[in-house]
């Protein structure tokens, strides 16, 4: 039962030098010092130790000490939250990357359909259309040099 005492009175003692305050100041020849007492008659200020405190203790950047001191450990609710976002923001990057790829392919289909369609023009040989009533008529040479100059506008829209 004493030893009980004894060890739990040593633990709140530990604690409490870990919990003690400490300061910054510039001394008398400039130099900048840091300690839990400061000199009398110098403009001290007091810093504050991240928790568990202790001289081995690296502290972070200025922005992400004052964003973790106000937000403080996650909640279940919350990591389960951020948890969602990061999936959420994983599976619309991986949207967002499928559509970029049928975007190309789709770019290349049409390319290669311009190039077939300027390749049968410039062919030489007679070109058909038909009509909205479904009659065949042949392209003269100003409506073949009409197809063709839209033609080659669609292959280098699509193509390059």
């Amino acid at each position: 039962m004493l030893l009980r005492v004894l060890i739990c009175a040593l633990s709140l003692a530990f604690a409490a030098g870990a919990a003690a305050q400490a300061y910054r100041w510039v001394d008398k020849d400039g130099k900048v010092r840091y300690g839990d007492t400061p000199p009398p008659g110098v403009k001290a200020s007091p810093l504050q130790l991240p928790q568990g405190g202790g001289a081995n203790v690296v502290s972070p950047p200025a922005d992400a000490a004052g964003k973790a001191a106000k937000k403080g450990p996650l909640t279940p609710a919350e990591q389960d939250a951020e948890y969602r976002k990061r999936q959420a923001d994983a599976q619309k990057a991986r949207d967002k990357e499928d559509q970029a790829q049928r975007d190309a392919a789709a770019k290349q289909d049409n390319c290669k359909r311009a190039r077939e369609s300027l390749a049968a023009l410039e062919s030489g040989q007679r070109v058909s259309r038909y009509t909205a009533e479904g009659e065949r008529y042949y392209l003269d040479d100003s409506q073949r040099d009409a197809e063709t100059a839209r033609a080659r506008e669609s292959v280098n829209s699509w193509c390059n």
